[in-house]
Parts: structure tokens; sequence; C-alpha cells
């Protein structure tokens, strides 16, 4: 494991973490409230097969100070930055969530040859966000640290204690400003958060992890969508049972999946 600080196209900062030795390079990309610690797991299962690489995202993690705009588009740049940063070819992208939509931008124009989303967040209907995202976000970071930390432990008992720990290194210094900002720069309530069409005739392998309706943020049309345009190199894997973290709730069932996916 090694950690280094690395600058953004416009000056902003983040710190990149990367595990294992050898092997192809998979860059993973964390969701809302959530940090590069999210990807823990993945990088002790995969080492010696692949370097799971992974960066906080603006306003999460140890870049919760960091600024500037919280577009998908300045999201995918970000992208950019850390492959680059990296020095070594891009194999794969992983994304959860908020990052899941970032890595299915980002994969039809970098050179990653394979893209791994879990349950993105591939469209928000106008309207939604305050009552999707933004509300439990204010809730969360209103309660003071030590009561924040107890509610989170509480919440996720039934967590793997990494993934525990993770979460907790993601929200300790954050704040609800970047959540109403991913909606608000992003246009929800205009329509502007529409991903349906970049996964039409995707353009390189695509796995897709699908949650339970009950506990995704895509909905069964959004699912029937990826089935019916996504084209032949778009595979889905249904998880009904598990939730929108499913990366952390199914972990051994997800791992292996990946793992056939890349090909390590």
């Amino acid at each position: 494991m090694a950690t280094t600080e690395i600058d953004l196209d416009d000056g902003a900062r983040t710190i990149l973490e990367v595990w294992g030795e050898g092997g192809p390079i998979v860059l993973c990309v964390h969701g809302m409230t959530s940090s590069r610690k999210a990807w823990v797991r993945l990088g002790q299962r995969l080492d010696g097969r692949c370097r799971i690489a992974a960066y906080d995202q603006r306003g999460h993690g140890d870049a919760s100070g960091t600024r500037g705009p919280m577009t998908l588009e300045t999201h995918v740049a970000d992208i950019d930055a850390v492959a680059r940063s990296l020095g070594s070819d891009l194999f794969a992208l992983v994304g959860h969530s908020w990052g899941g939509a970032v890595v299915i931008l980002a994969g039809k124009r970098d050179d990653a040859q394979r893209v791994v989303a879990i349950d993105p967040v591939l469209r928000v209907l106008p309207g939604t966000w305050n009552a999707d995202y933004l509300d439990d976000a204010q809730a969360l970071f209103a309660l003071p640290k030590p009561a924040r930390e107890l509610s989170i432990r509480s919440a996720l008992a039934a967590w793997h204690p990494t993934d525990v720990e993770g979460k907790l290194h993601a929200v300790e210094h954050m704040a609800a400003e970047p959540i109403a900002r991913l909606g608000s720069e992003n246009r929800v309530d205009e329509g502007g958060w529409n991903l349906l069409e970049a996964v039409v005739d995707y353009p390189k392998p695509l796995l897709v992890f699908a949650a339970g309706p009950d506990d995704s943020v895509m909905s069964t049309n959004d699912v029937a969508h990826l089935k019916a345009r996504g084209g032949a190199n778009v595979r889905i894997a249904e998880f009904p049972d598990e939730g929108h973290n499913l990366h952390r709730t199914a972990f051994d069932a997800f791992a292996t999946e990946v793992a056939a996916f890349l090909g390590v």
C-alpha cells in the first residue's frame, strides 16, 4: 500500500492510494459519502493479480476540503488526471453509485480496456435529489462527530469492520455541501443527470452490478434499457437480494465476478 498526494487539473489536490506490487492497474472511484478506503478489501483480495488504485473524490475523505466544480465532466477530468499520475497504462475502471456514473462516462473516452459500474446512478429524475440523496447527508452531518460515528457504527453493524472504518474515514471531515452541489451543478432538476444514451452500444466491455429494486439507484426501467440498448459489450450481474452497497454486503460474490470479468 502506498499513498501519494496528487494535483488535479484545476490545482485541487487529492490522495491516491495503491494496493499491490504488480499487474495491471485498476482505478476505482467511490460514491457519495465514501472515500478511497471503500476499496481496501478489493485491493487485498486481488493483491498479486493486479494493482488497485483509488483516490478521494472532491469533498470526500482526505479531499473533504477540496473545492472546485462538482459536475460529472469535472470528475471525468479528475479520472484523467489521476490516471496520468499513475504513469502506466490503465487496464480498467471500477466505480460505485456516483462513481459508477463517472467511470461509465470516462470509459467511453479513456484508454481503459474494461469498465465495472456497481449500481451506478444512471439517471436522476427532476425533483428527487433532496429526498433520495441530500436529506440523509444533511441529517448525518448535522450530528456532532461522536454521535455521527455512533450512528454509522450502529447502522452498518452488519458490514465488515474494514468497510465500516472506510466509511468513517470518508465522513470524518465532510459536510453536506458537496452532495448539494452534485445535484445543483449537474442540473438535476432540469433533467441534466441522464446517462441512458451514454450506455447505448457501449464501446468496450462493461459489467454493471444491479442491486435489488427495493434498494437500487437504478429503476427497473433503467436496467431494462441497459439490457435492450447496451449492446454486445454490456453484461449485467443482478443481485436481487442485495442493496446498493452490494460490493460490501456481498463482497465474496462481487470480488469473484470482478476478477473473472477482468481476467485476473
